[in-house]
């Protein structure tokens, strides 16, 4: 791939996935501002403390996969023409894992708060959200991501220059649906 090193070149390939990723956060905005979230927020507690957490993690532990995969190509280390090698997977498998390990580790650590501000909550039903939407945004992520870092690359696009909006945007999107989701799940288990 030949190199992309002028300013212009950089805006060139950004701008249009900042500017996707501008309207796509105002859709995950109005989802937050949806009755059905603000029944969620008001059923469950501690929903809206480890809200921005779980969206955080999103973009951190799928960023890093998409800064992995980037060199990765770089560097020659992974052929752009996607195939399931060890290296591709153990990254894929460890970036899963992280983001469902954090996530549960964010519902208990916002349970712990609720206890320590003296509210109640139930730190299954926190459990169960969380995971429902780190498992179904993990599927979500991982599809855009890699298509994005692949079909991007090939197409001489810098994954360097678009994955950070990308994964951030997702994960904003995704995040919030997928809390929803998460909810509802746990409202019929429980």
């Amino acid at each position: 791939m030949v190199g992309h090193d002028s300013a212009a070149d950089v805006y060139r390939q950004a701008l249009p996935v900042i500017l996707v990723s501008l309207v796509a956060g105002l859709f995950a905005g109005t989802l937050l501002g949806t009755e059905t979230m603000r029944e969620g927020i008001e059923s469950v507690p501690g929903i809206l403390l480890l809200l921005p957490a779980f969206l955080a993690t999103r973009g951190g532990v799928y960023g890093s996969l998409g800064a992995r995969l980037s060199s990765g190509l770089h560097q020659g280390l992974i052929d752009p023409h996607f195939e399931w090698n060890d290296r591709l997977r153990n990254a894929v498998v460890a970036s899963f894992l992280n983001g469902l390990i954090v996530s549960v580790f964010i519902a208990v650590l916002a349970w712990g708060i609720l206890l320590a501000l003296g509210r109640g909550g139930s730190l299954l039903e926190l459990v169960i959200i969380l995971f429902v939407a780190a498992l179904l945004s993990a599927f979500a992520m991982l599809g855009v991501l890699l298509t994005v870092i692949f079909k991007g690359y090939r197409r001489g696009l810098d994954p360097d220059n678009v994955i950070g909006p990308v994964v951030t945007t997702v994960g904003d999107v995704f995040g919030v649906a997928f809390l929803l989701v998460g909810i509802a799940v746990a409202g019929v288990v429980l």
